[in-house]
């Protein structure tokens, strides 16, 4: 069984069990989230596609960690212009787990 979700502007499909790292979300560690914003479950043959939400729908995950990713270094340059920019930045995360799908 699986499910298709939407959070952070992204899209993710997700099994029970399973940690993946989404956009950072305004939660305490080890608290349970529920997200709403489900667009697709199967499990096996039956799937259900919403739209674009499937109603009543709900994953329910626990916050394992927050953190920041690794540096993206950006460089601009302009040749012939005498103009160089070096710039970085790291994203913020949140490390959840995927605990029910219903």
């Amino acid at each position: 069984m699986y499910a298709v979700i939407k959070t952070g502007g992204k899209q993710y499909k997700v099994r029970v069990g399973e940690k993946l790292k989404v956009e950072q979300i305004p939660a305490e560690l080890d608290s349970q989230i529920e997200l709403n914003e489900v667009l697709m479950i199967a499990d096996g043959d039956a799937v259900k596609v919403g739209a674009p939400f499937i109603e009543g729908a709900k994953v329910t995950a626990k916050v394992v960690a927050h953190g920041r990713g690794e540096k993206i270094r950006i460089f601009k340059m302009r040749r012939r212009k005498h103009y160089q920019k070096r710039q970085g930045h790291r994203q913020n995360f949140t490390q959840i787990e995927i605990l029910a799908i219903a």
